[in-house]
């Protein structure tokens, strides 16, 4: 089992920055894919960023490429992800969650554990 707890979510002015981080317990985290999810009001849960077990491969949805960074500290067993240049339409609940398998997903249905989730807002 992995538990997952997020945290750094807040609000934000338009342009400002956020880290958010994901703190995971569990033996086998290092071995896991990790990816960021996030879920506006009214709309369905969406792929942020993901990265491999070893930290290695990143990848991006187009809409955050450029300005988010996910990073993983396997040392601290904590994924980061790094926002830069924060627009309002980044508005969202972000949910940290763990792939089983070592390079991920874009699919919401590949991941197996979920965290509860950090609101950020950002403020035009």
């Amino acid at each position: 089992q992995v538990q997952l707890v997020e945290s750094g979510g807040g609000l934000v002015q338009a342009g400002g920055s956020l880290r958010l981080s994901c703190a995971a317990s569990g033996r086998t985290f290092s071995s896991y894919a990790m990816g960021w999810f996030r879920q506006a009001p009214g709309k369905e849960r969406e792929f942020v960023a993901g990265i491999s077990w070893s930290g290695g491969s990143t990848y991006y949805a187009d809409s955050v490429k450029g300005r988010f960074t996910i990073s993983r500290d396997k040392a601290k067993n904590t994924v980061y992800l790094q926002m830069n240049t924060l627009k309002p339409e980044d508005t969202a609940v972000y949910y940290c969650a763990a792939d089983r398998r070592p390079y991920g997903s874009r699919l919401l249905s590949e991941y197996a554990y979920w965290g509860q989730g950090t609101q950020v807002t950002v403020s035009s």
